[in-house]
């Protein structure tokens, strides 16, 4: 058991020089899509004895990193878990910062994710969004609809389990008006009416500050998902423990459930 949780855990991985690091990683497999949970802004503040909304300010400026070196490896889709539908038993002031991040982020650094051939989508339930928020990302979609790179997906307003049912509801209207059969169900049609229809389920889920859980996040596509764990809280995180994750990831047998 010790050993399992040092390979989900990036605290034990040792310290190696980035370039070298960032060299080997590109001559081995590279995920498709690496989902990640991005925790631990608020502690960081109150480490620092600042506001919340400080932690999410310096957390923004670590998307931007990361999504850079993902975009760098080949990596083919980025999800990343911005807001979930819990978030909102936050307070009011944090939970109003949180939703104009989207828009500070994406009004900053548009330009450059158009330069790099990114393509911004998002999952969630946008109806309760603020319309600063929505029209922002909306923007942002449209504008770089026709990118082929990498695909910057922001889990806004998320929850897995109300995913999950409304899939279900969706299917179950479906086959009640005669556009499929029930004997047609099955993993890659359930799979086709969740909000990530489009993309291949997660290779890699990194979850930061120390929190070994899900949070209602991805429960249906993170079934064969490799998960890595690391204590560094999100606005400390940087691509030395991006490459590492990934650098674990590539040292792991997936059999799925074979020999």
């Amino acid at each position: 058991m010790l050993n399992l949780l040092k390979r989900w855990n990036g605290k034990n991985t040792p310290s190696i020089d980035r370039k070298d690091l960032k060299e080997e990683i590109k001559k081995g497999e590279i995920p498709h899509h690496v989902a990640i949970i991005m925790d631990g802004n608020g502690r960081w503040a109150k480490k620092r004895a600042l506001p919340r909304i400080a932690g999410h300010h310096e957390g923004m400026k670590v998307v931007r990193k990361i999504t850079k070196l993902a975009n760098e490896l080949g990596i083919g889709a980025l999800t990343l878990y911005a807001f979930s539908t819990e978030n909102w038993k936050r307070p009011k002031t944090e939970v109003d910062y949180l939703m104009k991040l989207p828009q500070e982020f994406l009004m900053t650094y548009l330009p450059e994710l158009i330069e790099e051939n990114v393509q911004v989508r998002i999952i969630g339930e946008k109806e309760r969004l603020p319309r600063h928020t929505l029209g922002a990302i909306e923007k942002a979609v449209k504008d770089t609809e026709n990118n082929d790179g990498l695909i910057l997906n922001f889990a806004l307003n998320y929850g897995s389990r109300s995913e999950i049912i409304q899939a279900v509801q969706h299917i179950a209207a479906d086959v009640k008006s005669g556009k499929m059969e029930e004997d047609e169900i099955d993993e890659t049609t359930f799979s086709s009416y969740l909000m990530t229809g489009a993309l291949k389920d997660p290779d890699l889920l990194i979850r930061t500050s120390g929190e070994i859980r899900l949070s209602n996040f991805m429960l249906w596509q993170l079934a064969y998902t490799e998960f890595w764990f690391t204590e560094v809280l999100w606005p400390d995180f940087n691509e030395n423990h991006m490459l590492e994750a990934l650098k674990a990831y590539q040292q792991r047998g997936r059999r799925f459930g074979g020999v």
